[in-house]
């Protein structure tokens, strides 16, 4: 497979190391490790992600069986992150040497740091050495070296005492502290898929024998670990001496697709001006533009794309259109461009495509027709085209002129199965519904929509939750499965949209209805977004009111005013960052911190975090808010063309703080793949 990876050995707790210590190696920048695995009366499910060339952080969800005996839930759902930096790559003459952090700001459980250095002898085999703190100092701990810097570094706080309102926080002052103990641990390569780990570890597993989990009498782990070129390995280890372990690990690196050329058809050649299909009719007769806009429609829909308009002014053509199609925004404007160099008259020299996504222009791309001709099979065309193209501010004034008959009003509908989650409830980890989506769109003119969607759930286990929220805040998103509960056939958006362009390089949306699952009332939202500019800046100003538990038309007594200002800023390196401040759902106010990592593909990965007035107490478990979200092209699943993705947020644990209204069609994420940053970053398909 081209999209998979050479990962190295992945260890228990699902990142690069032995059994369960780690090591100083790294993924390829950008790799993702998913691992599952259960030994004994624990399971652990580990996401890795190689966020830059040397950290990467770790997102693990640990099922402890029996942990609680006598308990109502007797078994622990444990969810901790980590965090593990090479400092520097191995050489001829020097190891790898990394340093972590394993479960900082969870329960505790995992709580521990490191310093590992790692070293090859020879082509097959591979020695670890490092010191632990925290559990990776339960076995033969000393005095830690660091108690020359001060008494402080000499013993280390209790990281559980908070119980369970104190997860979420960091415990700055428990990291590198108390006493330190030696681990170690060789790999050697038996064959070019086989391996074998051997290791001393100096973590006990006092938690778990002492509540009976796991009974561990050898300070010496093994393992034998299987890998295939598709990126999975499978393992199996002995931990402890007596508690035999199964493991299954995936490796895959996110930038390659499925099928890096792709798999949809081949686009049309450009002609020679003179056999253009029209080179021989006029435009400014009726009978000609009309045949024209027919045969320009006709082509490019059977490509995925609507033609809204086509102008003819002199030698120029403005086509606007809709991609309904393409992930790749340029290669849209590249199929639309080869349309029109077939189907136009050899007097057009110029051909403007404007892309306007739900009615909304966005950019204005100009190319000279000749380029097209000239570029299309050279070696370096679609970067050479870029360089000779014009990429502006879509114009304002005569937005509609030469719109096709017919294009508006229009009418749309989908109806499919949709599947919905929900995550890491105390009582079941994992609770969805599933059922059919009726999607309803009326658009009687650019930018101004009607929306419905409906949903009837066949099948729900999120509403067999019996927990009730505890919260102090009002209960803006704590309450959330009570809509699963009480309803049945449900309202999930009923919306009027409009979205408009008040000046150059400014953007607008008015939403009202009912906007989400749990919020009805008006979002109001501003964009200033130049068309070449790695910069944006927003503002936004909500009035929600909470819905009826039944998902219909009744509306409860709660009701809010929010408001952000948001700034969102694209990285060369695929990088984007995005902060907003302003007034949350529970009258709380604070920033929303966020990074993600995009790939030239659209394949997404990213975590964010809040921090609001509310104080961690009243906040509840966790603290504040945050988690990590991904984005999957249909895409790159398929190898073929979709505008289709498959998207999560995972929240370790959903309360009031720090909530946002949900509103559809935001601004940023409408205009964004169309401006100049984006286009250029996805050029290399112009031609594809």
């Amino acid at each position: 497979m081209p999209w998979a990876a050479s990962g190295e050995t992945i260890s228990s707790l699902g990142t690069p190391g032995l059994i369960d210590l780690p090591n100083a190696d790294v993924l390829g920048d950008g790799e993702v490790a998913l691992t599952t695995n259960r030994f004994g009366n624990t399971s652990r499910n580990t996401a890795v992600f190689q966020v830059f060339p040397r950290l990467y952080g770790v997102f693990r969800y640990s099922i402890l069986r029996d942990f609680e005996r006598g308990s109502r839930l007797s078994d622990r759902f444990d969810r901790s992150f980590d965090l593990h930096y090479q400092v520097f790559e191995e050489t001829a003459s020097r190891p790898a040497l990394a340093v972590g952090l394993r479960d900082f700001g969870g329960t505790g459980i995992l709580s521990s740091e490191y310093l590992v250095a790692t070293k090859h002898l020879g082509p097959r085999l591979e020695v670890t050495g490092g010191l632990g703190w925290g559990r990776l100092a339960q076995r033969g701990a000393m005095d830690s070296p660091l108690g020359v810097l001060g008494d402080r570094f000499e013993t280390r706080p209790d990281v559980g005492a908070g119980g369970i309102n104190a997860t979420g926080q960091l415990d700055f002052g428990a990291w590198f502290r108390g006493p330190v103990a030696f681990f170690g641990g060789v790999e050697y390569q038996a064959t070019d898929r086989l391996s074998l780990q051997v290791e001393y570890s100096s973590d006990a597993y006092d938690i778990e024998v002492d509540r009976g989990v796991i009974d561990v009498s050898s300070p010496v782990n093994v393992g034998l670990s299987y890998s295939y070129p598709s990126g999975s390995s499978l393992r199996a280890f002995v931990v402890g001496g007596t508690t035999v372990g199964l493991q299954y690990s995936y490796v895959f690196d996110p930038a390659k697709r499925r099928a890096p050329g792709g798999l949809e058809a081949a686009p049309l050649p450009i002609p020679p001006r003179n056999e253009a299909v029209l080179a021989s009719w006029a435009m400014s007769e009726p009978t000609g533009r009309t045949r024209a806009e027919e045969l320009l429609g006709a082509v490019l829909k059977d490509d995925g794309i609507t033609l809204d308009a086509l102008a003819v002014r002199g030698d120029e053509a403005t086509v606007r259109i809709r991609n309904r199609r393409y992930d790749i925004e340029a290669q849209a404007i590249g199929r639309t461009a080869r349309a029109m160099a077939n189907v136009l008259p050899a007097s057009v020299t110029r051909l403007t495509i404007i892309p306007q996504p739900k009615g909304l222009p966005t950019t204005a791309v100009t190319f000279r027709r000749s380029d097209l001709e000239e570029l299309q099979t050279h070696y370096d065309g679609a970067w050479l085209s870029l360089a000779r193209s014009r990429i502006e501010d879509a114009p304002l004034e005569n937005a509609r002129e030469g719109e096709l008959a017919g294009a508006y009003p229009r009418f749309s509908y989908s109806l499919s199965p949709y599947t919905s989650f929900s995550f890491f409830d105390p009582d079941q980890p994992l609770r969805f519904d599933f059922g059919p989506e009726l999607s309803l769109r009326y658009a009687p003119q650019p930018g101004l929509s009607f929306n419905g969607k409906f949903r009837y759930p066949i099948y729900s286990s999120i509403d067999d939750a019996t927990r009730t929220s505890n919260s102090v805040l009002p209960k803006v998103r704590s309450n959330g499965y009570r809509y699963a509960i009480e309803s049945d056939f449900e309202i999930n958006r009923l919306t009027v949209d409009y979205l408009f362009r008040p000046a150059p390089d400014l953007f607008g949306r008015i939403t009202a209805g009912y906007l989400e699952t749990m919020y009805a009332g008006v979002s109001t939202e501003l964009l200033w977004y130049p068309v070449d500019s790695r910069l944006a800046l927003g503002a936004e100003l909500n009035y929600a009111v909470q819905r009826d538990f039944d998902m219909l038309f009744g509306l409860q007594d709660y009701d809010i005013v929010t408001g952000h200002v948001s700034a969102y800023y694209d990285f060369e390196n695929g990088f984007l960052a995005q902060i907003d401040a302003g007034r949350y759902l529970a009258g709380d106010w604070g920033a929303t911190v966020a990074l993600d990592r995009e790939f030239n593909n659209g394949f997404k990965i990213g975590a964010y975090f809040t921090l609001t007035d509310v104080s961690f107490e009243d906040f509840g478990e966790g603290s504040f808010d945050k988690g990590i979200r991904f984005e999957v092209p249909v895409s790159w699943l398929t190898g073929k063309p979709s505008r289709n993705v498959v998207s999560q947020t995972l929240q370790p644990v959903t309360r009031d703080g720090g909530a946002r209204l949900h509103v559809p069609d935001r601004l940023y994420e409408t205009t964004r793949d169309y401006r100049a940053v984006n286009l250029t970053d996805g050029w290399g398909r112009f031609f594809r």
